[in-house]
């Protein structure tokens, strides 16, 4: 068990030392932060355009950061002979695909949680067209981030620790004590007649978010077994783009709610449908809630689906050559 936990940690921090793993992080949040600052005009529905966009900024950073991080963790090991050198201990091929791919979901875990939060403050900064852009409250977050980035210098001047993973984990905390900052002392309004406050809904929409980077994640494992950075990026955008579009196809196909044909079926049931991790529709307001019965069962569809892709990851790579 110990060997297992060591690849998983050991996995876990090598892609937190990644530098484009900062990057992807630090623009993500920022730039759903920058959601909410300009004039929209969209009668009435700002709230909502910015939940929205600033949910779809994290599914799509974290679908780079999953097929990135995949390549690093897994193809560039396999290609350089240092996954050969671990699996010559006692330490068998599936144990050692299924620990990289705890190290990458939470890696993912902790890229979506920073996004999370950055979301639900933008979500409270936004404002139609009788409000104003929250300056304290921009200026708060991103005294947060600079504040990370100041104490991952300070480690790596004083203390010579790595730069990029102590600003990383440096992040976590300060944005989220940004966010609760800013929920006291910057009382913004966002028209003329409402007060702004944290839309908690945005909690479960995120954590379907991370369901579906989970996925994703396992995909690109499952690619990384065999192909390199550019095949398994392009195997896991059309996943993606086919995914988003998996009940048209299957109507199209014959498929309707009663059944179809049954290959028809069979693509439908093999190929992830995003569409049941996208409920943000739900985060307008008056519009309904979200349930956390739904969460659960999303939960159970996403570890069956895990588990298949990394059942046929250890499949294909029980007979990888890797010398």
């Amino acid at each position: 068990m110990r060997p297992f936990l060591n690849i998983a940690v050991n996995a876990f921090m090598e892609l937190a030392r990644q530098p484009v793993f900062l990057l992807l992080m630090t623009a993500s949040s920022l730039f759903e932060i920058f959601l909410a600052v300009p004039y929209y005009f969209a009668f009435g529905d700002e709230p909502k355009l910015v939940k929205n966009s600033t949910l779809a900024v994290a599914l799509i950073s974290g679908l780079a950061g999953a097929v990135l991080s995949a390549a690093s963790s897994v193809a560039r090991e396999l290609r350089t002979g240092t996954a050969l050198a671990v699996l010559s201990k006692p330490v068998g091929k599936g144990r050692f695909l299924v620990a990289k791919y705890l190290g990458l979901a939470g890696a993912l875990t902790v890229l979506t949680y920073v996004n999370v939060v950055a979301a639900m403050v933008a979500g409270r900064m936004a404002f139609d067209a009788y409000g104003r852009t929250d300056v304290r409250a921009l200026g708060i977050f991103a005294g947060a981030v600079v504040v990370a980035y100041l104490y991952g210098a300070f480690a790596n001047y004083f203390l010579r620790r790595p730069f990029v993973s102590h600003a990383v984990f440096a992040l976590v905390p300060m944005v989220t004590v940004a966010a609760l900052v800013i929920g006291q002392v910057s009382a913004h309004s966002p028209s003329l007649y409402e007060q702004a406050g944290y839309d908690y809904r945005m909690i479960p929409a995120g954590l379907l978010i991370l369901f579906a980077l989970w996925i994703l994640a396992a995909v690109a494992v499952t690619c990384s077994t065999r192909l390199d950075l550019i095949p398994t990026l392009a195997i896991c955008s059309a996943v993606f783009l086919l995914g988003l579009v998996a009940d048209y196809l299957y109507s199209r196909m014959g498929g309707t709610l009663e059944g179809g044909p049954w290959w028809a079926t069979v693509l439908y049931t093999l190929l992830p449908n995003w569409q049941l991790f996208w409920l943000a529709d739900l985060l307008e307001t008056g519009r309904g809630a979200f349930h956390w019965a739904y969460v659960a069962k999303a939960f159970a569809y996403t570890a069956g689906f895990v588990g298949a892709l990394l059942a046929l990851a250890v499949v294909l790579f029980e007979d990888r050559e890797l010398s």
